[in-house]
């Protein structure tokens, strides 16, 4: 990849690897520094990239920088429980998009990640899994398991609107 395409990268996708990042992150912060992470990542590694392929290798270098970087987090910080009810309650219930960003929140970051690469950015189960490190069939199996999740929470009497 030389300079020109890295550059290209950059331009074309910075903004869906920021989007993607900041959804499973939920802070502006931390998901910036992710991206620029993957990006310096990328850039250092320039050489042995296909130009092809830059979208894909970004994007798996971005959820793996993301998995250290939550990793990082729980070691550093206590995990607070929660309270189902109480988070319902708090949850409005004319906002849509706040409905949605909770049931997020309560799929684990695998979870979360497959449904945000194949809903939100329109990846194959086949690009998914060589992001994700995950075979085929592994991915079909989790993102079935956290829609079942979601619509679990979706269809809940408290959520409906």
């Amino acid at each position: 990849m030389t300079e020109k395409e890295y550059n290209q990268c950059v331009n074309q996708y910075a903004d869906n690897v920021y989007r993607f990042i900041v959804k499973n992150l939920k802070n502006e912060e931390d998901a910036r520094d992710v991206v620029q992470s993957s990006f310096e990542k990328m850039w250092r590694n320039r050489e042995n990239i296909d130009q092809e392929r830059s979208k894909s290798y970004l994007f798996t270098v971005a959820y793996h920088q993301m998995i250290d970087h939550i990793r990082k987090i729980k070691r550093i910080t206590l995990k607070e429980e929660f309270n189902d009810d109480i988070r319902v309650m708090e949850a409005p219930k004319n906002n849509l998009r706040a409905i949605l960003d909770e049931a997020l929140s309560r799929l684990n970051e695998t979870q979360r990640s497959l449904v945000m690469l194949k809903d939100y950015e329109g990846y194959s189960y086949e690009e998914i899994g060589k992001i994700t490190g995950l075979n085929e069939s592994q991915v079909k199996v989790y993102l079935h398991r956290a829609r079942i999740q979601l619509k679990n929470f979706l269809v809940k009497m408290e959520n409906v609107m």
